[in-house]
């Protein structure tokens, strides 16, 4: 669309010019070259504004996000769509629902378990008000993966990619796939704990160093309490002292409150 404007304006550019000279040598009058020279100026100004509008349009339509298996059983996707912060359609490939479908009838009781669990977040996508998600019978037939055909359909419909696999995220960015990785949402949302603020934990487990108590955030992140030794499933106030960041994500310290 951007080309063909160039092209248009070049055009009316070389049509005034032709008008000019032609009111200038006396060929046409001066009146109706002025009057030509507006009605084309006027009708290419009109198509530049619809263009605009439609490019505009285009812009703030609804995206499309593939959706894959990991996501699915993951569950936190169904949370996330009801909060109203992801603006984007939700699509499941055929393949998707196929590989699905093969690990709620796995003989492992877990994988089986987790597989049906994504059945039911699925339907309860599809089931949504508003924008319920979509299954699709678009496939990459010369791909045999899941997770190729993923990144080549995504490809394919200029969609995004909403993931929790490491390697599918890494693979689609190497591909220039735009990916939503729910792992990383939930890090990002994760509440900010500063030395000397208090919380109120309740003490889970023992931890590894001599007086230690371990207890857990609602997010999952470690808290190591001192002087907790022994008193799993008991709630106390303590005062965070410090932080550190590990691999696995950031764990804090903390004392007794008093």
């Amino acid at each position: 669309m951007a080309g063909r404007l160039k092209l248009a304006i070049r055009a009316l550019v070389a049509v005034l010019a032709l008008l000019a000279l032609a009111a200038g040598a006396g060929w046409i009058s001066f009146r109706p070259a002025v009057a030509a020279g507006t009605i084309a100026t006027l009708v290419l100004a009109g198509e530049a504004f619809i263009a605009a509008r439609g490019q505009r349009a285009r812009a703030t339509a609804a995206h499309e996000a593939l959706v894959d298996t990991s996501a699915l059983i993951d569950g936190r996707l169904l949370d996330v769509a009801a909060t109203g912060f992801l603006e984007f359609d939700l699509v499941i490939p055929e393949f998707v629902l196929r590989e699905l479908q093969a690990v709620a009838d796995a003989s492992d009781p877990m994988r089986r378990t987790r597989g049906r669990r994504g059945l039911d977040v699925l339907q309860a996508l599809r089931s949504r008000e508003g924008r319920p998600a979509r299954v699709i019978a678009d496939d990459v037939p010369e791909e045999t993966a899941v997770d190729l055909k993923l990144v080549a359909l995504a490809r394919r419909r200029d969609a995004a990619l909403i993931t929790t696999d490491f390697n599918l995220n890494k693979v689609a960015g190497i591909r220039e796939v735009e990916v939503l990785n729910v792992n990383d949402l939930a890090h990002s949302l994760r509440p900010v704990v500063l030395p000397g603020e208090s919380l109120r934990v309740t003490i889970v487990k023992d931890g590894k160093e001599p007086g230690q108590g371990v207890a857990y955030l609602a997010d999952g992140t470690m808290i190591v309490v001192e002087q907790g030794r022994g008193l799993a499933g008991s709630t106390m106030d303590v005062v965070v002292t410090s932080a550190i960041q590990t691999s696995a994500g950031k764990m804090f310290f903390a004392k007794p409150a008093s």
